[in-house]
Order: C-alpha cells, then structure tokens, then sequence
C-alpha cells in the first residue's frame, strides 16, 4: 500500500482471537472525519451500532470543555472495512509489534464502541479548536462485513447496563437461539412486521406489537433452556410450528396485520399486546411440548376463543395487570397469567402452579 493515499498513525500491533488488531494514538481534530456513526433511519438489522442518543451530547461536551486539564476519556473501538496494512519500524523481533498502521483512503471506519464520544468531540472541536492536537487511543480491528461489527458490538456490550437486551439479541451472531429467534421473526410475516428489533418495552404510541426480546425469552420458556445452551434440530422445528400456529392464532394481532386494529389500540384494549402475555404462553407452549405435542396446534387455536380484553378482570386482574389496570411482568405475574391461560384451554396446572393459584387465592402473591 502506497503511503502517500494511506491514512498512517503510530501503532502497536496485538492478538485477539488468532486475529490481527491495532492501538494507535489518533488526533481529536480527525475523529469526526474519519469514524462514522450509524444514521437513525436506517434499519436495526443494517446498522452496527444502536440509535445515538442525542441528549448525552452536551453533557459529554461540557465536561471536556470545562475540564481540559484533566478530563479522561477511554479508548474508541472502530471497525475498518478497507485494505491496511502494518509496516514495523525495525526489523528486531523484541519490536515488530511497533509500527506503522497504513489504512487505504477509500476505507470505511465504523465505530463500535463510543459514539458518543465522537460525537462529543466534534462539538468540542467546535467550541475549543485548541483541543485538535490532543489525542485518544483508538482500537482498530479489520472489518469483515457488518456481521462482524455487531458481534463485535454485540461482545463488547454483553455485561453493560446501556444497551438493551434486543440490541444484544439482534447483534448476535454466535448464539443459536439469537439466530433462530431472528429468523423466525424474519419469515413470519406478521412478526417481521411487528416486532421491534431494538426496544424492552413499547411506548403506547409504538407502530409495534411485541418487542425481539419478548420472543427471545418466550423461546427459553418454551424449550426449557437458558442463554447459550445447545439447539437442536427438534427445538428448531417446534419454534418454528409454534410462532405459525400463534400467529394464526390470535385473532387481535391479525386485526392489526390487516389494519383493522392500530397497534397503540392493541395495548390499550388487550393483554395480547404486551410481554407478559407472550411470555406467560412460553410456559404454556412447554407443557404442551411435554405432554401433547402432537395436539399443540388444537390447542393453540383454542386461543382464539379467550377473551384477552383489559376489561375482563375476573381472567387477567391480579395476573396481566395491577387494580390501577397497569400490566404488570415478574416472574410471578407471568406464571399466574401462565396459570389461567391453561386453565382456560383445558390444561390441567402442575403441583407448583396450583400451589401458587392456591396463594394467589388466599392474597398472599
């Protein structure tokens, strides 16, 4: 690679993975040039990175402006989508990791971690040129597509509190399950249509019905399983049988799917547009699966017949929803709106359920 039509910068070379990465020291005056961030309008499932948040700016600004002396920011983690190359300054063994790290002009730099002090950089640039000629250290791993830059993201985010569940479900690319609920959402009309890929819960003005993480963890209720576990070709196949026949199922959704019914009225009106009821028939789904599999889509369809309206207070208060009528999803109000469910399609409840019923009914829960 020519250095002349080459970004160049100081670099130590590292190994992660059996992979080449690099941490160089870059000048605040070209973060806001060279990384880019994901724009808003385009799709979760196109991006690498989550929506920036906007009203984090400022506050990020002020405190490299007011703290030039001592303000601290760690390490930008990009992503380059483009040739490069690493040129070590001598030849002695003890330094080739020190060197030159070339990146071809044409190359794309996605960050995958710390948008936001990019962004906050640029507006600091703004108020206080001076700034230009300090510098951050940024990590450099070499893209391999965008299904790389979500894992990356996806690993680098796995344990923080700022990102939702759904972004680390929908950025994962090494869990089965992740990668089944995906598909399942991607090839079921009405789920494609109507699940939000980025969020853990609706606002009662969202265009959405249920969100990535609600079928995620309806996936572990039905098969039984926790996070990481191993898929099987029958797991696959039984998801796959039961989003079809809910789908077809429900008769509120459908009347969303063909407009009848707005997805904010949904939430309003039913149960069926809320986490607590899809996490509820997870449980369902896998006594069915354990003892009338075969008969699962009989009694799947007998879901047609319930009365999911927020008004029925003799099913769902207590269970769906609190005395003030807000939905309510614990673990215990999942499991008693599991309860009635069965109970209202003909399913006998097992020791540990009706022992809870029992509690439910003496006010204890």
């Amino acid at each position: 690679m020519d250095a002349t039509f080459s970004y160049n910068f100081p670099a130590i070379r590292g190994i992660q993975a059996g992979k080449e990465y690099f941490v160089a020291m870059c000048p605040l005056r070209i973060i806001p040039k060279i990384f880019l961030f994901d724009e808003e309008e385009i799709p979760p499932e196109h991006r690498a990175q989550r929506i920036l948040n906007k009203a984090r700016i400022p506050e990020l600004t002020n405190y490299i402006v007011d703290n030039q002396k001592d303000y601290v920011f760690s390490s930008i983690t990009a992503s380059v989508d483009g040739d490069l190359s690493f040129v070590p300054f001598i030849n002695d063994p003890s330094a080739k990791d020190l060197g030159q790290l070339r990146i071809a002009l044409d190359a794309r730099f996605l960050i995958n971690d710390g948008q936001h002090r990019r962004a906050a950089i640029e507006e600091a640039l703004k108020i206080s040129p001076e700034l230009g000629n300090e510098t951050i250290s940024v990590v450099f791993f070499h893209d391999e597509g965008l299904r790389k830059s979500q894992q990356i993201f996806s690993d680098l985010n796995r344990h923080a509190v700022n990102t939702t569940s759904s972004i680390g479900i929908l950025y994962d690319h090494r869990d089965r399950l992740s990668l089944l609920t995906k598909d399942i959402i991607l090839t079921t009309p009405l789920l494609n249509r109507y699940t939000d890929k980025e969020r853990v819960s609706l606002s009662k003005n969202s265009p959405k019905i249920l969100a990535l993480n609600h079928i995620f963890n309806t996936n572990l209720k039905l098969l039984g399983k926790s996070k990481g576990d191993q898929i099987t070709q029958e797991d696959e196949d039984f998801l796959r049988l039961f989003w079809s026949v809910l789908c077809d199922s429900i008769k509120e959704w459908n009347h969303v799917l063909s407009k009848e019914l707005s997805p904010k009225e949904l939430r309003e009106t039913y149960i069926v547009g809320h986490g607590v009821f899809i996490e509820a028939l997870g449980i369902v789904g896998n006594y069915l699966r354990r003892y009338h599999e075969q008969d699962l889509p009989k009694y799947l369809n007998m879901l047609s017949k319930i009365d999911w309206n927020r008004s029925n207070n003799q099913d769902w208060l207590g269970r769906a929803f609190n005395h003030n009528g807000r939905i309510q999803k614990t673990s215990y109000t999942i499991q008693l709106t599991s309860n009635k469910i069965k109970q209202l399609i003909g399913l006998p409840l097992t020791e540990a359920e009706q022992a809870l019923e029992d509690k439910f009914f003496q006010g204890v829960v």
